[in-house]
């Protein structure tokens, strides 16, 4: 399974840099820069509260399974990451999930 290293403090899922949600997805499908990217999984702790460990996993812990959605990105391989683990990035004032990016996009 991927690790997801979140940079997004105020996401539900984030629980000291480590996404816990089963399933990312990150949009922006013709992007052509990291800023054009998205995880379209980020939910504003504020709202949803501390959703990290709220996950299916037998070992309880990050991602199950990380969805790609960048056709435009070079890890991206039938809409799945290829790679091991990804930085996603935002502020932690991040509102909305367009307000995050993916950290490890490069483009083809």
């Amino acid at each position: 399974m991927q690790k997801i290293n979140c940079e997004v403090t105020n996401c539900s899922h984030n629980k000291s840099g480590v996404c816990y949600s089963n399933r990312v997805d990150i949009g922006g499908i013709n992007a052509c820069s990291e800023s054009g990217t998205c995880c379209g999984s980020f939910l504003n702790e504020a709202h949803y509260g501390d959703l990290t460990s709220n996950t299916n996993s037998n070992s309880h812990s990050h991602c199950d399974c990380l969805i790609c959605k960048v056709e435009s990105c070079t890890h991206n391989q039938n809409t799945l990451c290829d790679l091991n683990s990804i930085n996603v990035c935002g502020s932690s004032n991040s509102q909305i999930y367009y307000e995050t990016e993916c950290g490890s996009f490069e483009a083809k």
